[in-house]
């Protein structure tokens, strides 16, 4: 059945195509619920080597020698000792380089950075070391960046060399500019032949950083992230912030200060898929909490960090009860201390005690905090399941209790687990009411015939509640788990439902963030890389898309179905042929934004009623649309194969109403900005 709108002429339905219009009434005068800034952004966690190996530019593995197997990803080749007394109290390690004692052996150490290390011909990296001549004196350390598979007589793709003198550590740096193009170099670190040096915090950055800072984030990745547009910014991830243990749980307080004496962090993604296993994946903390903020920053949206609640990962540790599991609820001190300390890192006076640790690092001004939230995917449990009670939620008022009473202001968000129905959810979203947390999160990675089916799953949620964070979603396709444009679709479907009711729905966050093609352990993903190239996937276009276009505020957008008395959304009920759509106003430039997704295999017919627009014109139109596969993707050899296409459509002028008709194609997600 086709949908009709009774307020139709006659005139105007004998003008259509042998193929009945969807007609959408729009009403463009009556601004609805505001949007908020924060509505569409980012969520980074480092899983697929997000971090090191991918957004923080480090080229160096293991450049302290800290990993358990202190020489990983280093090949080491003459008198190379491993020595436990260094500078930097909390990463001790460090290695010493001796003459070998014959002219004809040489000592080395040899890094082979992340799935090797990416240059580019002609541009410069910047080379440093933390060095020292023990037995005192000078001594020269020779560095060069090698192709090991050259058949060129000479493996050096550039090279460069520092002299350390005396015995005190210092930090020596210098330039190399590579000669060509290679993505999987290495970097070697000769010692001086007939004098012993120390050597510690061996590392490489490309000199073009984002904002050219020193230990800086990959310039690519970083312009994808500030293209996104953002309103929030959700870190440090979700299930690493609490750990396969509390050991290894995200500690903020480990991720500031000097990146020298950054402690190592297991990664918590390090074990958990042995179909994809990567041995060697930590967590250097050179991308910590203060580089987020300033990321933050950089992009003008607001951030989101997230900390343990003292839970460890409820996945793998089930049983609540276990010793040494958890943090029992009567000690959760220094937890919560954790928690009222980063507030006052990320928004105390300089000379507050955290709010210096900010100041020494180079922002005395404080990071503007207004969000916080408190635990990831943590859950309580009801009889059937367990019995044994409030879990989360007990820990949750503690913390809850502790903040308010410190920064009444800041606004915490709670969650509802990992499901976004189901048993657990039913039993967590009437607790977050209850403890009046300012937003709850929620997650959901579900087929393609749950984003089809959930259009209105945001209609019925309760208006005087919390309001809703959507904090980790995307459409994994039924038996195919990747990035393909038929799934990307559907995600921006269910999109035109959660801008409908942004008067409940004030963030949303499309997860996984980043994966680099030979780390991945989990897709699909937004942006992908290898060493020296990335693309964007369609699913990031259509995050994109609304962030862009998110406009002021809601309008209402309503069909009237064939045999309906009412008005109703559009979002994919019976009778629309798998059509979407939601509409905003954009009060800076005065346009009207209409979003409408064609799920449906074939072209649907629209019209748009511009209730309150009698002026004609034209409107500018974006366009996401492929007609291959729908299985297809972009990929780094073909990085645009589908993204946005820009175009026009006419608007016609009418006494009540103007009018905006087309033919959408089948699959099809259009976009289009209307001057009022």
């Amino acid at each position: 059945m086709k949908m009709r709108n009774l307020s139709l002429t006659l005139a105007l339905a004998a003008s259509l195509s042998a193929q009945a219009q969807h007609v959408m009434d729009v009403q463009t005068q009556k601004l609805g619920a505001p949007v908020q800034s924060t509505m569409y952004g980012i969520f980074f966690e480092d899983i697929n080597y997000a971090a090191d190996g991918g957004l923080y530019a480090e080229l160096v593995m293991n450049r302290s020698f800290e990993f358990p197997n202190h020489f990983a990803g280093w090949d080491i080749s003459g008198k190379v000792t491993l020595k436990d007394d260094g500078p930097f109290d909390k990463n001790p390690h460090y290695v010493r380089l001796a003459p070998s004692g014959h002219s004809d052996k040489h000592t080395m150490i040899e890094n082979q950075g992340f799935f090797g290390i990416g240059v580019k011909g002609g541009e410069e990296y910047r080379f440093s070391v933390w060095a020292r001549v023990p037995d005192g004196g000078s001594a020269k350390l020779w560095i060069d960046l090698v192709d090991n598979a050259t058949m060129s007589d000479d493996q050096k793709l550039g090279n460069a060399s520092v002299d350390v003198s005396g015995k005190e550590w210092k930090k020596y740096t210098t330039i190399i500019k590579p000669r060509r193009t290679f993505d999987k170099a290495h970097l070697r670190l000769w010692g001086d032949g007939k004098v012993t040096t120390d050597v510690e915090h061996v590392s490489l950055f490309p000199v073009k950083t984002w904002k050219g800072r020193e230990n800086g984030m990959r310039q690519d990745l970083a312009q994808a992230l500030n293209d996104m547009r953002p309103g929030v910014f959700r870190f440090p991830g979700g299930c690493i912030v609490e750990g396969t243990d509390l050991e290894t749980r995200y500690q903020w307080k480990n991720s500031v200060g000097p990146v020298e004496n950054r402690p190592l962090n297991e990664n918590r993604w390090h074990y958990t898929f042995t179909s994809r296993y990567f041995p060697n994946y930590y967590q250097s903390y050179g991308l910590g909490f203060f580089e987020f903020f300033q990321l933050c920053e950089d992009f003008g949206c607001e951030p989101l960090p997230v900390i343990s609640c003292g839970l460890s990962c409820q996945f793998q540790n089930p049983d609540p009860t276990k010793p040494g599991v958890h943090v029992p609820v009567d000690a959760l001190d220094d937890y919560i201390q954790d928690a009222l300390d980063l507030v006052e890192f990320a928004n105390g006076p300089a000379d507050s005690k955290w709010g210096k640790v900010r100041a020494d690092m180079g922002h005395p001004e404080p990071f503007n905090l207004k969000f916080l939230g408190v635990g990831n995917e943590q859950w309580d449990y009801d009889e059937k399941h367990g019995g044994y009670g409030p879990v989360f939620t007990e820990r949750l008022k503690k913390f809850s209790d502790a903040l308010r009473a410190k920064y009444p202001t800041l606004k915490l968000i709670g969650t509802t687990g990992p499901n976004s129905e189901g048993w657990d959810f039913d039993l967590l979203q009437p607790r977050m009411k209850e403890l009046k947390v300012d937003l709850y999160d929620e997650h959901y990675y579900r087929n393609e015939q749950w984003f089809l089916s959930h259009g209105l799953r945001y209609d019925s949620y309760d208006r005087k509640g919390p309001r809703v964070f959507a904090g980790e979603y995307a459409c994994h396709g039924k038996g195919k788990k990747w990035n393909h444009f038929e799934t990307s679709l559907y995600e921006a479907a269910h999109m035109t439902g959660i801008e409908r009711n942004a008067d409940i729905v004030h963030m949303a966050t499309y997860a996984p963030l980043f994966a680099h093609v030979e780390g991945w352990q989990w897709r699909p993903d937004a942006i992908w890389y290898d060493n020296l190239r990335s693309f964007k996937s369609v699913s990031y276009y259509v995050q994109q898309l609304f962030a862009m276009n998110k406009g002021t505020n809601v309008l209402s957008l309503t069909t009237v179905p064939d045999g309906a008395k009412k008005p109703v959304p559009v979002a994919g009920q019976d009778g629309m042929d798998g059509l979407f759509a939601s509409a905003v106003y954009d009060a800076p430039t005065g346009e009207v934004i209409v979003k409408v997704v064609n799920t449906s295999k074939q072209a649907q017919p629209i019209t748009l009623n511009l209730i309150g627009m009698k002026n004609g014109g034209t409107a500018q139109t974006l366009t996401l649309h492929h007609d291959g596969s729908l299985d297809d993707e972009n990929t780094l050899d073909h990085p645009d194969l589908i993204c946005p296409v820009s175009g026009t459509a006419n608007v016609i002028a009418g006494k009540k109403a103007a009018t905006l008709e087309d033919r959408l194609p089948a699959m099809t997600f259009r976009l289009y900005r209307i001057k009022k």
